[in-house]
């Protein structure tokens, strides 16, 4: 069996010293040998990894893949290494993490504490986005999605359910009044989101049924927490999670309106990449969503 950790080592050392004769003399190896190696792996792959001239290396974009994923490979493999040999408890490693913006901030990030204190080898590498990533491509072990599961290859665990609710600040509803019914949310300036749809929508309760509302305001955001406190400032109507607004409504910056026509929940994932032989970080990290679904409960 080829040995293809050693190939992905010399690759790896190549494009670092950026010329095979360097990458040569650390590793020990004679320029030809590491120049045929390369070919090896190039010939295999049926792709050019690297663009050779007289005076530099310079990786393809195939290259550059491979370069990428070479990395991560090889810090998988040692950090497996170091698990066997050290134990669980001495787990180390960078375990990488998306979540919406208001999710992150109001869930996730009160939580870390208490991880560093179990695992405090383990870096967490925490993006927030209210846009969906793709976990394979952006190399994400976790990513916390609300709503409906689109794909259905990914590993899941529920993590609660997120109800809406449709706010205002006092001063907005002292100016423009209070809204009684949905109809009365054309006079209104809802703010919205801009990642969904080129109109955005509000799904609203109409007797027994849920109709998708046409809203419009002077605020398109990609992330709730610009709309949050945009809300808070007195903008306009803002339809935000209930854990998102929790402490504004109890304070008082915020007020809840139309409650008896947002009849929305949202389910709250945590999704994953492997199964059984997913590594010990990932799997660390994952026990630690247990006090998000506490969160979530909170009234």
């Amino acid at each position: 069996m080829d040995n293809r950790a050693g190939e992905m080592q010399v690759f790896l050392r190549v494009v670092e010293a950026g010329n095979f004769s360097a990458a040569a003399s650390q590793m020990r190896m004679t320029p030809s040998t590491v120049s045929k190696l390369i070919s090896r792996i190039e010939a295999r792959l049926g792709v050019r990894l690297l663009e050779r001239s007289t005076r530099r290396l310079s990786l393809t974009a195939e290259g550059q893949l491979y370069y990428e994923r070479s990395l991560a490979l090889l810090a998988e493999l040692d950090e497996v290494e170091r698990e066997l040999s050290q134990g669980a408890a001495c787990a180390g490693g960078t375990v990488r993490v998306n979540a919406s913006v208001a999710f992150g901030i109001y869930g996730v990030e009160p939580t870390l504490t208490g991880f560093w204190q179990a695992y405090p080898n383990i870096r967490v590498d925490l993006s927030l986005s209210d846009e969906m990533v793709d976990l394979y491509l952006d190399r994400t072990d976790v990513a916390f999605r609300v709503g409906t599961l689109q794909d259905s290859s990914m590993r899941a665990r529920r993590i609660g359910v997120a109800r809406r609710k449709i706010v205002a600040s006092p001063a907005y509803l002292k100016q423009f009044g209070t809204p009684r019914s949905v109809d009365d949310l054309a006079r209104h300036n809802c703010l919205g989101f801009n990642f969904r749809r080129a109109v955005p929508v509000w799904p609203l309760r109409e007797g027994n049924r849920t109709v998708d509302r046409a809203v419009t305001g002077s605020l398109l955001t990609n992330n709730g927490e610009t709309m949050r406190r945009a809300a808070v400032a007195g903008v306009g109507l803002a339809r935000l999670g209930d854990y998102h607004v929790r402490a504004d409504l109890a304070e008082g910056r915020l007020v809840e309106v139309l409650a008896e026509t947002v009849g929305d929940e949202e389910e709250i994932h945590a999704l994953f990449l492997g199964g059984e032989r997913m590594p010990h970080r990932v799997r660390a990290f994952l026990d630690f969503t247990v006090p998000l679904q506490a969160f979530l409960r909170q009234p």
